[in-house]
């Protein structure tokens, strides 16, 4: 069995060179996508469809409803499961999607003992001077903006009452999956806001601001993928705050700044990486599997 993983930007074309590769290679995936794991949520989320995905076996798409919490640790049961299903019938395993920190939790593994998701109770500014001042050496690795990391150094400092560091001493981390083989897509900067632009006329025109309508009489606005990017400019709409064409353009512009932070974490996290145009790349994981 093999198992490799294939990241870019939002709208870099990820899902449909998985599919391809996965109908070559007999193998299975598995979303990293954040939102694809919601029920109802087909359009915002832009998963696959099920006529796209065939007789292709997808793990951690469709997994719970929007009003249910998904995190980091259930990613992982995800990706032991379908892991396990790859084994068990001589499958092989493509993991592919966007949300670069569960795959930075796989290669890294976790800490146990830290419950995650847990909120900041000072402003993030605060927090991060908090922790600089007890523990340089680790929060200097940190962005100051850098929300996620923060929250989960503070998590740490509040519940176990030590510095990241010395919590990561005394809880090293296991790698969760080894000698993992990761393929990343690249684009032009100019040339995937098109397509970002493309991918939201299509939204607009498949019924995301129905999709939200009947997401918001269900869950109401409470839920966290309710503030997901493509929902929360609906729901903007809905209010009366923006026109058709407003909402279409913010939904973009948004859209295009998730894929610079994407671009910048996979970047800075993943050292060791095959990057090439989506055309070429595909001949390289061919070949990877065909070694």
């Amino acid at each position: 069995m093999k198992e490799i993983a294939i990241i870019g930007s939002t709208a870099s074309g990820k899902t449909g060179l998985s599919l391809e590769i996965a109908q070559k290679t007999n193998s299975i995936i598995l979303s990293l996508d954040s939102l694809s794991v919601y029920k109802q949520i087909d359009i915002a989320s832009a998963k696959p469809t099920k006529e796209e995905r065939g007789d292709i076996l997808h793990f951690g798409i469709d997994e719970i409803f929007p009003n249910e919490n998904f995190d980091v640790i259930q990613f992982i049961d995800c990706y032991k499961k379908a892991k396990e299903y790859a084994k068990t019938n001589d499958k092989n395993l493509i993991i592919v999607g966007g949300t670069g920190f569960y795959l930075k939790a796989l290669i890294d593994g976790l800490s146990t003992g830290i419950k995650e998701n847990i909120k900041l109770d000072i402003p993030l500014d605060k927090a991060y001077e908090l922790l600089y001042s007890l523990d340089k050496k680790y929060m200097s690795k940190i962005a100051s903006n850098d929300k996620y990391r923060i929250e989960k150094a503070y998590s740490i400092y509040k519940q176990t009452k030590q510095t990241p560091s010395e919590y990561f001493e005394l809880n090293p981390k296991e790698p969760i999956t080894k000698d993992l083989k990761i393929f990343e897509i690249l684009w032009d900067r100019e040339k995937l806001r098109e397509r970002i632009a493309l991918r939201t006329n299509l939204m607009i025109k498949e019924g995301i601001i129905d999709e939200v309508i009947f997401l918001e009489k269900l869950y109401r606005r409470s839920p966290n993928c309710m503030s997901s990017i493509g929902i929360i400019e609906t729901l903007e709409y809905l209010d009366g705050k923006l026109t058709k064409e407003q909402l279409e353009d913010k939904i973009s512009l948004n859209t295009a700044k998730l894929a610079k932070r994407q671009n910048t974490f996979n970047k800075s996290q993943f050292q060791n990486k095959t990057s090439n145009i989506i055309n070429n790349l595909n001949s390289d994981i061919i070949k990877y599997f065909s070694v």
